[in-house]
């Protein structure tokens, strides 16, 4: 009787030992990103930031027309063209942001990557992803 209960105890550890050496092995998989990198390298960010100082260039422009004449009615088209490129502003960083979030989705799921951070908040370890970026980010 007292061996039994001491196999049956023996088992019982051996399996618990089981699942905890089994449960190790699926830790979560940390990845990061240099942002930094991205945005200094990255075809893609230089592109839309051409199209910024492009717009920049344009709306300088034609606000150096209107300074003659009017100032009220100065202002006013002033104010629009600010406004008109503030929101150029908010549409290429909504179109980076989202492209960025697809490209860092399809890495994860690639390389089984539990969540992806920037760089700068991982003091050590994770798997780096920014060349990966990089590359699909044209």
């Amino acid at each position: 009787m007292m061996q039994k209960k001491r196999t049956i105890a023996l088992v019982l550890a051996l399996c618990f030992a089981v699942l905890l050496i089994g449960g190790c092995s699926s830790q979560p998989t940390v990845g990061f990103v240099d942002m930094e990198k991205v945005v200094k390298e990255s075809p893609k960010v230089k592109t839309l930031q051409d199209q910024l100082d492009a717009k920049e260039k344009e709306i300088m422009e034609k606000m150096q027309k209107e300074q003659s004449g009017d100032q009220t009615e100065a202002q006013q088209k002033q104010q629009a063209l600010a406004g008109e490129y503030r929101q150029l502003q908010k549409q290429v960083g909504e179109q980076f942001e989202s492209d960025l979030k697809k490209t860092l989705e399809q890495i994860a799921q690639e390389k089984k990557l539990t969540v992806i951070l920037y760089k700068r908040e991982v003091a050590q370890g994770g798997v780096d992803v920014t060349d990966e970026v990089l590359k699909r980010l044209q």
